[in-house]
């Protein structure tokens, strides 16, 4: 007997049957974003850890702040400890750079 004839509907293939939960939706691990915050916050902590003069620092603390935004962004917080340790690392440099410039120009002010 054919199916059409008997009075049952056709089926198209890959289509559920009656009955039948859906199958689960797969999500991706992380968006691209995720994957650029993380590459953000690896660089900031290296930045802050290497200190490569002043501009280490300063890039430190941006690509720090960077990840941070994508992070909250994404709502993937994969990285965030890094990113803060460079952001914190980056500031650190930042202010004793800043005590060192100001000891120097006090030094030399009153030695003269």
């Amino acid at each position: 007997m054919n199916s059409s004839t008997d009075g049952g509907s056709e089926q198209g293939f890959g289509q559920p049957q009656p009955g039948w939960p859906t199958p689960p939706s797969v999500q991706s691990s992380g968006s691209p974003d995720s994957s650029s915050a993380f590459g953000f916050a690896i660089t900031s902590m290296v930045l802050g850890i290497v200190w490569v003069y002043w501009i280490g620092s300063i890039l430190a603390v941006v690509f720090g702040h960077l990840a941070l935004k994508q992070m909250k962004q994404s709502n993937n917080f994969r990285g965030k400890g890094f990113a803060i340790a460079g952001v914190a690392l980056g500031w650190s440099w930042i202010g004793i750079l800043t005590l060192i410039v100001v000891l120097a120009v006090v030094a030399v002010s009153t030695g003269s």
